[in-house]
């Protein structure tokens, strides 16, 4: 996909620099937007826009919108909106250190840095629990018409929308699972990965089987472990060609269609949340045409 940020469609990434800005001079934004667009590596350095930082620039992108908070029981989903999210993709810590300083200093005086957050390939594409992650990823053309939008015209072409989330897991509750309930929980064997009929409907396979939904809801997840200190869970990344598919796995997941959550959250639950747009790209530079800019 010419016109798609290449860093979305790309191959493996072994470690990554997530951050997030908020807006500190409405006067500056678009001079440093313009910076930033002309010096990044669009394959290496993935840029999304949130709502606030749209609305500031005077301009609106069809649905983008503040991704809502939900509270079902004793699980609570928070919203924290952010005004540009920066995925930065790379094999070298120090590299991506330095690379996010640079950007830290072309954003600014516009852009505050609000949040860093480090994350690595576990065990080739496995999450922290030990299970495999996106294994239900579309592949090649089924990946593009998931996650790219299209047809809709110049500016939105080639243009995503992503689902930022921080999963923090509590490895004590899911060290005390046996290896029947944890299988039951994702709804694969942890031994071989294999999805097994006689799981319960709790199971996360099975609330988030994307062919399962009406329309269906394919997702590019882009997801990656992430520790600090004792601490350690899921950076959930995924994205869509619209943040339908997205909101319906999640409501499934909290049990909005049949009153049965996700299994998920016996051991997990998510500290941020926040949507983001992501311009495609012209000429190798970030096509912000559709802001103004």
């Amino acid at each position: 996909m010419q016109t798609a940020q290449p860093g979305i469609l790309a191959g493996e990434t072994r470690l990554a620099r997530f951050l997030v800005f908020s807006i500190a001079s409405k006067e500056d934004a678009a001079t440093c937007l313009q910076d930033l667009s002309a010096n990044i590596d669009t394959l290496m350095t993935v840029i999304g826009f949130g709502q606030s930082l749209v609305t500031t620039l005077g301009k609106s992108v069809a649905g983008l919108h503040t991704m809502p908070a939900h509270a079902v029981g004793a699980i609570d989903v928070p919203s924290t909106p952010m005004a540009l999210w920066c995925w930065l993709r790379g094999a070298d810590r120090g590299e991506l250190f330095h690379r996010a300083r640079y950007i830290e200093e072309l954003l600014m005086p516009a852009f505050v840095l609000e949040d860093v957050i480090d994350s690595f390939q576990f065990d080739n594409n496995h999450d922290l629990t030990g299970y495999e992650d996106g294994t239900e990823n579309p592949q090649g053309e089924a990946a593009v018409n998931a996650a790219i939008v299209q047809g809709v015209g110049a500016g939105m072409d080639g243009s995503s929308f992503v689902a930022v989330q921080q999963w923090l897991h509590d490895f004590d509750a899911f060290d005390d699972m046996s290896t029947e309930q944890q299988d039951n929980a994702i709804g694969r064997h942890i031994s071989n990965n294999e999805e097994f009929d006689e799981a319960p409907a709790s199971a996360h396979v099975k609330r988030s089987a994307q062919e399962s939904f009406t329309p269906e809801a394919f997702i590019l997840r882009r997801s990656m472990p992430w520790a600090e200190g004792d601490n350690g869970g899921l950076m959930f990344v995924a994205f869509g060609q619209s943040l339908a598919a997205f909101e319906a796995i999640l409501d499934r997941m909290l049990g909005k269609e049949d009153g049965i959550v996700d299994a998920l959250f016996d051991f997990t639950r998510p500290l941020t949340g926040a949507y983001f747009w992501c311009p495609p790209i012209k000429d190798g530079r970030l096509d912000l045409s559709l802001l103004g800019l």
